[in-house]
């Protein structure tokens, strides 16, 4: 393809939006706008990542720090949109509001005796914690959803220490919103001071945790006053008993018990579908050195860069659209820079795109029958014989 025919238009100097060095130099190359918009450079890169995804391996091939599980690849980044939890021991990765982790279990009591006591102004779980002196732990966490499918009222009961995490709610019950108060009244709730305890038509889903934590503080559903020592099973039962917990930093890996690390991630696949231009963003991230990209010879836009320096005795122009022409029969994808521009603007744009190898006819080359060639990763070049170019039939001949 030819570069004016691609309108490529890359920048001297980054974007002062680049949230990230890939991100600032896929925009200096013409791949994207500041505004992340795909230019056609962008869309001649998604399109070969495309081809190459029919191999869905080709991602392990391509030196990027990825972490993976069953479900998601992710490509960890400082400005991701996704919060993951990490485990540098086992390599357990997930995001946030779906990661597993293990649990502290309460020591085992006795089961004591329901106590009803008042608990004035005491509406949140760090209020009757410091009100009736007891850790955050000894406590159940209320929270109430209607349930979109069928209206079901579902009222979630936690350990107060806990965080719900409403994606592992949602894969428990199904699509949920909020309950008004009228759905939470007809249940027989009374918000601030809720407890599964007495509900009537709701769907009661415990954590994991409810079971095996005795004696916890919960609401009386009734304001201002809170139930001592209720306990799973004697009090009340769950229709769905699963873990709907959110894991924290620094929490227990469930598959080793080290402890998880929080990390920002773009994700670059899932079980359906790849993520193209979170895959090119992770790929800039990765390969580039000062002067611009250096992309993977399997992945890169075009194989070849083809440039030609203007001259005074030969038409380098006309010997470079001859191997171009070549090139392409062959099957190998080439950018031809066919512009009449200084030498210097191109050998610094070659760069930047970040093909990787650069193939240049200039006249003092010429002259002697040879093109000089330059891998992207090299500190120098060489010369080759324009009939050996002209002959290839692989691109690999070259490597």
């Amino acid at each position: 393809m030819k570069y004016t025919d691609l309108n490529i238009q890359t920048q001297r100097e980054f974007p002062n939006n680049a949230r990230t060095q890939g991100f600032g130099w896929l925009v200096r190359a013409g791949y994207l706008t500041r505004e992340s918009e795909i230019l056609p450079l962008g869309r001649q890169a998604i399109s070969r990542l495309r081809l190459v995804s029919e191999d869905p391996s080709f991602l392990f091939h391509l030196a990027l720090p990825i972490l993976l599980n069953d479900r998601e690849t992710f490509f960890p980044l400082s400005t991701g949109n996704l919060e993951i939890l990490h485990c540098e021991s086992c390599k357990y990765s997930e995001r946030l509001e779906l990661a597993l982790f293990k649990k502290t279990v309460l020591p085992r009591e006795e089961k004591l005796p329901l106590e009803k006591v008042s608990t004035p102004d005491c509406n949140t779980i760090e209020s009757l914690a410091e009100f009736l002196g007891v850790p955050k732990e000894k406590t159940a966490k209320a929270m109430m959803y209607t349930r979109v499918s069928d209206g079901q009222f579902v009222f979630v009961v936690v350990r107060g220490d806990m965080q719900m995490s409403e994606a592992k709610l949602r894969n428990a019950v199904g699509e949920v919103k909020l309950a008004d108060e009228e759905s939470i009244r007809r249940a027989g709730a009374e918000a601030g001071f809720a407890s599964p305890i007495g509900l009537q038509n709701a769907l009661i889903v415990a954590d994991e945790l409810i079971p095996r934590s005795p004696n916890l503080v919960a609401g009386a559903n009734d304001a201002g006053y809170h139930f001592k020592n209720t306990n799973y099973a004697r009090d009340y039962s769950a229709g769905i008993v699963a873990d709907v917990t959110q894991a924290r930093a620094g929490d227990a890996c469930n598959n080793c018990g080290n402890p998880l690390s929080m990390l920002s991630a773009i994700s670059l696949t899932t079980r359906s579908e790849f993520q193209f231009q979170n895959i090119l963003l992770a790929l800039a991230e990765t390969h580039h050195d000062e002067k611009g990209l250096a992309l993977p010879k399997s992945i890169a836009p075009f194989d070849v860069y083809l440039m030609h320096v203007p001259g005074k005795t030969i038409n380098t122009l006309e010997k470079a659209g001859e191997i171009y022409n070549a090139l392409q029969s062959a099957g190998i994808s080439v950018l031809f820079d066919n512009r009449d521009e200084r030498a210097g603007v191109k050998f610094n744009d070659a760069d930047l795109i970040g093909c990787p190898i650069r193939i240049t006819a200039g006249e003092k080359a010429l002259k002697d029958e040879m093109v000089e060639l330059k891998f992207r990763t090299a500190a120098g070049g060489s010369v080759l014989p324009v009939e050996k170019i002209l002959s290839l039939k692989d691109i690999s001949e070259l490597f």
